[in-house]
């Protein structure tokens, strides 16, 4: 039987090392689907029930294997759909390959059902971007596709008209210089070494500082130990934006945790009184928790050239690869003999992690959010994969999650969408079955994508979903208080009964609404088989208080209760308690 163009793509495909796309089906790409029925024992195919879900499952697989991702949809709104998802994968720097279809070849741009250019379309968020022109074009575009994901890291589009799909590529009439094959699988990569002056200019600058933050962000990932033996020679502290959250283990005496709005006050602390940063693979955007230009000497190491600066005014940028540039530098670094900027923030660090557990062992009703988090990170193994959406959400889990050596995590970064928490962990779990993958969610995230549990249950995914229900959406109400001084406006959200949802899909659903029992609600929905829900219900009126209140903020704050904020009489005996529980 003759091979399609659609065959050759998936064949490219398979040779690119990839073996689970995620996507949903649609007549724009039968000819596609087809392929991939074909081809079914190579190719793992996850039929999501959203194209959105399929672009975050492929953005996190990306991010938590560092290969490839694939999503799939069909012509006009199912590729339209994708887009959330791949701005963020574009944002996080994680390659991902969209392959959508398009109607048939003659009718584009004659207003025909689902005439979307979707080439068009996809333009601002991608690093390759092509149209297919016929069956001999196939071979050549997806294999440059593939290659410039991975290596921009980035995302890559191909869309083909619905008819050339199953177009026989033998028949197709090849151009005089299209020789057949002349492409090839082949992935290779530059050097990644900075210069030696580079390096020990460097050095110079470390060797002198005093006071050192090391800023470990994602392209630390991978390259702990060594960032951890950097810290150890200069005597400097750690602190970790969020997507570099696993790059260090919290427990390291080194590591302060997170930083910016939703960060720790000895990563606060530590920033604002550093005289040397040296910034690792971190393009964190808030600007504001960075020292204030001039007070610190800088050193910044990234892969990607045009990140050297953006943030912060680098004193010296090192491009290339985190682990080798590490390796060349490390020896050219003196031990700094003064500890005593590490042993104050260690100092600080213990206070902190003291009040943290105050906070997450509060007795009191409703159940506070920290609570959860405190609990459940007691009980996560030690091959973990967490995953977290976004809003109040990341409060709980920047803070209360210690990841540890050998667990793994991510969220949405810098483009901070809602919805990602649950394809994520259909993503982690289909990448590594033999782990515990565990998600949390707030409950306006999760009813947005809620219908991917029945993809855990149909692929018997054994994910954990845990909902912390708090009936509003968390973040943009205390946003609204705390940062423009105005009233909560539409942020309730209309209660909902997440165990019966469960239930309805088919799958295990539990709900924990008592600090007592909140441990033994997680342990029993952990060690459940299959995928299961966990609705936590907490306290709506548990604000994500900042490790460090700007005066602005609290005057803010006061007049959204002046203004007549709903149940302020509730807000503010929960801040209270806060405060009182800070003091002691």
């Amino acid at each position: 039987m003759p091979k399609t163009a659609s065959d050759v793509m998936i064949e490219i495909l398979y040779q690119w090392g990839i073996r689970v796309v995620f996507g949903l089906p649609g007549d724009g790409i039968n000819g596609i689907i087809e392929a991939f029925r074909k081809r079914q024992d190579d190719i793992r195919f996850i039929q999501v029930r959203h194209e959105e879900a399929a672009a975050f499952a492929a953005t996190a697989y990306a991010k938590l294997t560092g290969k490839l991702g694939v999503c799939v949809a069909t012509s006009g709104p199912g590729g339209i759909h994708l887009l959330n998802g791949l701005y963020d994968a574009k944002l996080d720097g994680a390659p991902v390959l969209a392959i959508t279809g398009m109607q048939f070849h003659d009718l584009i741009n004659t207003h025909t059902q689902q005439d979307v250019e979707l080439d068009k379309l996809f333009e601002n968020v991608t690093v390759y971007n092509n149209r297919i022109m016929g069956p001999a074009h196939v071979e050549n575009v997806t294999e440059l596709a593939c290659r410039t994901a991975l290596a921009w890291r980035g995302v890559a589009h191909i869309t083909m008209p619905v008819d050339m799909q199953e177009m026989s590529v033998q028949k197709s009439p090849r151009s005089q210089r299209n020789v057949p094959h002349h492409v090839s699988n082949l992935m290779t990569s530059a050097p990644g070494l900075p210069s030696a002056d580079a390096l020990r200019a460097a050095a110079d600058i470390l060797n002198k500082g005093k006071r050192i933050v090391i800023m470990a962000g994602r392209g630390a990932i991978g390259a702990g130990d060594l960032v951890e033996q950097a810290a150890e020679i200069l005597g400097a502290v750690i602190a970790k934006p969020l997507l570099g959250k696993m790059s260090v283990p919290d427990a390291s005496p080194y590591c302060t945790g997170s930083v910016g709005l939703l960060g720790t006050k000895p990563s606060y602390e530590a920033l604002e009184s550093c005289d040397t940063l040296f910034i690792i693979g971190s393009s964190f955007p808030y600007i504001e928790f960075y020292p204030k230009p001039t007070q610190a000497k800088c050193i910044q190491l990234d892969i990607n050239p045009t990140r050297i600066g953006l943030r912060y005014p680098a004193d010296i940028g090192l491009v290339g690869d985190t682990s080798r540039t590490l390796e060349e530098l490390l020896p050219l670094l003196r031990r700094n003999d003064n500890r005593e900027f590490l042993e104050k923030t260690q100092s600080s660090k213990k206070d902190w992690m003291a009040l943290m557990q105050v906070r997450g062992t509060v007795q009191t009703m409703p159940m506070k959010p920290q609570v959860v988090g405190y609990e459940l990170n007691k009980l996560l193994r030690d091959d973990a994969i967490i995953l977290c959406d976004s809003g109040t959400i990341a409060t709980w889990y920047a803070r209360h999650i210690e990841i540890r050596k050998g667990q793994m995590c991510t969220l949405s970064g810098n483009l901070a969408t809602m919805a990602c928490g649950l394809p994520y962990a259909v993503a982690a779990q289909a990448a590594y079955p033999e782990r515990q993958v565990v998600a949390l969610v707030g409950d306006g995230g999760f009813t947005m994508l809620m219908a991917e549990m029945l993809t855990a249950k149909k692929y018997q995914l054994p994910i954990k979903i845990i909902v912390f229900k708090n009936n509003a959406l968390g973040q943009i109400k205390w946003e609204q208080m705390v940062m423009l001084g105005n009233p909560e406006y539409v942020c309730d959200l209309e209660p909902m009964d997440f165990v019966k949802y469960a239930e309805a899909c088919g799958i295990a659903g539990y709900r924990a609404d008592s600090p007592k029992s909140c441990a033994d609600v997680l342990a029993e929905a952990l060690s459940a088989p299959g995928p299961a829900v966990i609705e936590a219900v907490v306290d709506t009126n548990e604000p994500p208080l900042p490790a460090h209140i700007e005066f602005s903020q609290a005057a803010a704050f006061a007049e959204s209760i002046a203004k007549g904020t709903a149940a302020r009489g509730e807000i503010l005996k929960t801040i209270a308690k806060d405060v009182v529980r800070e003091l002691i």
